[in-house]
C-alpha cells in the first residue's frame, strides 16, 4: 500500500513541488531544534512529550527525503544528494551532525569569544564566565621561544625567517637552480641552523639546548627528523626487497623492533640508557639523541609506506628498466622510485604528521616544546587554573600546521597526478 504512495516518491517532473515541500519540512525541522534550545518554545507542544523531542529529526528527514532526486538536472540539488544526503542512513547521520553543532557552537562561541577575556597582564583580569585569552597573551613568548634568553631571541627569528624566505625561493627560482637550492637547504642549512641557535661561535653566547623550547622546538625537531627519516626509509624499504639475505633481513629486523616498540619507550632509552654505552669522556646532547630516536622510529614507519608504493607497481617497469641496461641503483632512481613515490604521497604525508603530532612526548626526557611548556605555564602559582586555553591553543597550533601539510600534500597529488 505504501508503494502506490507517490508522494512518498520525490519525482523529477515535479522537480519544483519536492524542492518546495522538502525545503520547508527541512526549514520547520531546524525551526523547531532552535526554539526548543534557545527562547524554550515547543512548536509541537501538543504532541506527547517523547514525540515532541523527535520532530525536528523527523521534519529534517522528510525534507531530505523529498529531494533527494537522483540525477535531478539541477547542480546544487545533485551536489547536495551525492555528498550528504544519498540514502537515508546518510541523512540522518547529516541531521545528527547538523543538530550536534546547533546544540553545541553556542555554547562554544560563548565560551571562546563572547563571555571571553582577551587583554590584560594578570589572573584577577579574568572576569568573565569564558575563556580566559590573557592567559597565553602572558604566556605568548615562553610559548614560542621556551626559555631562550630573551635577548637572543633575534636569533631564532633570524633562523626561521632564513628558512621560510629559501623554502619560498624554491616555488619561484627556474628548474635549473632549483636543485642547488634544494641541495642547500637540505645539507648546509641545517648546520647554519644549528650554530645559529646553539652559539659559541662567531661572537654568539652560547645556549644550551635544554633552554630550547616551545614551538621552536617542536619545528626544529619536526624539520630534522623528516629530513632524515625519508632516506632512511627508503633504504630500508630497498633493502627488505633486496635479494641479498644478509641485507633483506636485518631491514626486516630494524623495521619490525622500532615498529614494535612504543614512542615513548624509545625515548626514554635515548635519553638514559644510550648514554651508559657510550665510551667514557662521550657527550651527546639530549637533543641530538632525541632527534635521532624520533627519525629511526619514524624512519621503520616511512620504509613501510615506500615499500607499499615500490610493490604496488607492475613487474613490467622493472623489466624495462633491465632491458635497457640499467644497474640496480639507476633502476631505482630513474624508473621505480619516481613512480612509486608519486602513487603514495598521502602516505608520506601521512606518517609526517604523525610525526609533527608526536613531538609532544619529548616532554618525558625534560625537553619542554609547545605541550611542555603550556603544562609548565599551568602550574604557575599564579595562573592554575586556565590549562583548558593552553590546550585549545596548541591544539589549534597544530592543527593549523598539519592542515597545511595535507593542503600541500593534496597539491602534489594533483600537481603529478596521471591517468592509469
Amino acid at each position: 500500500m505504501i508503494g502506490n504512495l507517490t508522494f512518498l516518491k520525490p519525482r523529477r517532473d515535479k522537480l519544483n513541488t519536492y524542492i518546495f515541500l522538502g525545503a520547508t519540512f527541512f526549514t520547520l525541522g531546524i525551526f523547531d531544534l532552535i526554539s526548543n534550545s534557545f527562547f524554550d518554545k515547543n512548536i509541537t507542544f501538543f504532541l506527547p512529550e517523547i514525540l515532541s523531542f523527535f520532530t525536528p529529526l523527523l521534519f529534517g528527514f522528510i525534507g531530505l527525503h523529498l529531494i533527494r532526486i537522483e540525477y535531478s538536472g539541477n547542480k546544487n540539488l545533485d551536489i547536495i544528494n551525492k555528498n550528504i544526503n544519498i540514502n537515508w542512513f546518510n541523512g540522518i547521520l547529516t541531521l545528527l551532525v547538523i543538530f550536534v553543532l546547533i546544540k553545541g557552537m553556542p555554547t562554544l562561541l560563548n565560551w571562546a569569544f563572547f563571555d571571553a577575556n582577551f587583554s590584560g597582564t594578570s589572573k584577577e583580569e579574568c572576569t568573565g564566565s569564558g575563556a580566559c585569552w590573557v592567559f597565553i597573551n602572558v604566556w605568548f613568548e615562553r610559548l614560542m621561544y621556551g626559555l631562550y634568553p630573551n635577548d637572543e631571541i633575534w636569533r631564532i627569528n633570524v633562523a626561521f625567517i632564513s628558512l621560510f624566505l629559501i623554502v619560498g625561493a624554491a616555488f619561484f627560482v627556474s628548474p635549473k637552480n632549483k636543485k642547488y637550492v634544494i641541495i642547500f637547504l637540505l645539507f648546509i642549512f641545517p648546520f647554519i641552523l644549528i650554530s645559529l641557535l646553539s652559539g659559541g661561535n662567531f661572537g654568539l653566547n652560547k645556549v644550551p639546548t635544554n633552554e630550547w623550547g616551545g614551538l621552536a622546538l617542536t619545528f626544529i625537531i619536526s624539520i630534522f627528523a623528516i629530513l632524515f627519516c625519508f632516506p632512511v626509509g627508503m633504504l630500508l624499504a630497498l633493502g627488505r626487497r633486496s635479494s641479498a639475505p644478509v641485507i633483506r633481513y636485518s631491514s626486516i629486523g630494524f623495521i619490525e623492533f622500532w615498529r614494535g616498540v612504543p614512542l615513548i619507550t624509545v625515548l626514554f632509552m635515548a635519553s638514559v640508557m644510550f648514554p651508559m654505552f657510550l665510551p667514557d669522556g662521550t657527550f651527546l646532547d639530549k637533543l641530538i639523541r632525541v632527534i635521532i630516536a624520533i627519525t629511526l622510529f619514524e624512519a621503520a614507519y616511512m620504509a613501510e609506506v615506500i615499500r607499499g608504493g615500490l610493490q604496488a607497481l607492475p613487474r613490467g617497469q622493472y623489466d624495462a628498466g633491465k632491458s635497457l641496461g640499467m644497474n640496480y641503483w639507476k633502476l631505482h632512481l630513474l624508473v621505480i622510485l619516481p613512480q612509486a613515490l608519486k602513487l603514495i604521497i598521502p602516505g608520506i604525508a601521512n606518517t609526517f604528521l604523525a610525526l609533527v603530532k608526536d613531538t609532544p612526548l619529548i616532554l618525558v626526557v625534560g625537553l619542554l616544546e609547545l605541550v611542555g611548556m603550556i603544562d609548565m605555564a599551568k602550574t604557575n602559582p599564579k595562573w592554575l587554573g586556565f590549562a583548558a586555553e593552553g590546550y585549545v591553543f596548541a591544539g589549534l597550533v597544530f592543527w593549523i600546521i598539519c592542515y597545511a601539510m595535507s593542503r600541500y600534500s593534496q597539491n602534489l597529488e594533483q600537481k603529478y597526478k596521471t591517468d592509469r
